[in-house]
């Protein structure tokens, strides 16, 4: 099933959603509305327990050329007052949503992504790039810094030296750096992008548990940033202690033991800890 919106495409297919950013004659740059609509759509996704992964894509030869800075809707700031004191980047507020996304995310990087292009993507799970693609983090070369979160994230994914030359010289790179870098976890020709990232989201839909994936993403995610591995301890053993007994943990060893595929009906909507759960995660 396929539906169109202003900005994107989406579509659903075997527990997939697939979100198309589609300005391909604006080379997919972004807007402000389009912020909106794509933080929009992945809430749509999260709350709909059918689908189990999100891939993420661009139209045309390019996946996204950055913030739209030759319009009105680009709205980072008005020149001549500065920016308000409320004042959020529209880039920060799609990555802080897929790092808060309940179902894993596969950035598919059907071309080149500059500037929020490749930003906006580093709370994915998975990135995967043709090999025709490019990237560069350019902020300092327009005299702006980094947004999108990206001062969190870029270090956290490719070391801190990696990510001060690639953010202090704004110099564009090939996928072959990316990918020795670990920005990006495998490159494939142009045409395979989407059959292999369709191939990554199939393997974590077909065998595991909703629950279960949606539990170990967040724990991973945000022990990312924990200062003592007691912190992920004391959340594993609560999560770990929550999941034995369920009918998901039954099934899975049944499972098992038949040398069958898991049928796991534990729903994301319903099953999962609220925010209680990790506000409090030094109580015993």
């Amino acid at each position: 099933m396929r539906q169109d919106f202003p900005f994107f495409r989406y579509a659903l297919s075997e527990h997939i959603a697939t979100i198309t950013i589609d300005r391909a004659d604006k080379l997919n740059a972004f807007t402000r509305p389009m912020a909106e609509e794509l933080t929009a759509l992945i809430d749509r996704a999260d709350r709909d327990d059918e689908i189990r992964a999100i891939i993420l894509t661009g139209a045309g030869r390019v996946f996204c050329a950055g913030a739209d800075l030759s319009g009105a809707d680009t709205s980072f700031t008005d020149k001549a007052v500065g920016p308000p004191p409320d004042f959020r980047d529209f880039g920060g507020l799609i990555t802080l949503r897929l790092f808060d996304c309940l179902k894993p995310v596969i950035v598919a990087f059907n071309g080149s992504a500059v500037g929020m292009g490749i930003t906006l993507a580093l709370a994915a799970d998975y990135r995967i790039a043709s090999t025709a693609a490019r990237f560069a983090f350019p902020f300092v070369r327009r005299g702006i810094t980094p947004e999108s979160c990206s001062s969190w994230f870029l270090s956290r994914l490719v070391g801190l030296p990696q990510a001060l030359d690639w953010m202090l010289t704004g110099r564009t790179f090939d996928a072959e750096e990316a990918l020795a870098c670990g920005l990006v976890r495998s490159l494939h020709p142009p045409d395979e992008v989407p059959g292999v990232a369709r191939q990554i989201a199939g393997n974590i839909t077909a065998q595991g548990a909703p629950v279960s994936v949606a539990l170990t993403r967040r724990l991973l995610w945000r022990m990312a940033g924990s200062p003592n591995p007691l912190d992920a301890h004391r959340f594993e053993s609560r999560a770990l202690a929550s999941r034995f007994g369920t009918p998901d943990a039954q099934e899975g060893i049944a499972s098992f033991l038949e040398k069958r595929a898991p049928r796991f009906e534990g729903r994301v909507s319903t099953d999962l800890f609220d925010d209680h759960f990790w506000r409090n995660h030094g109580d015993s």
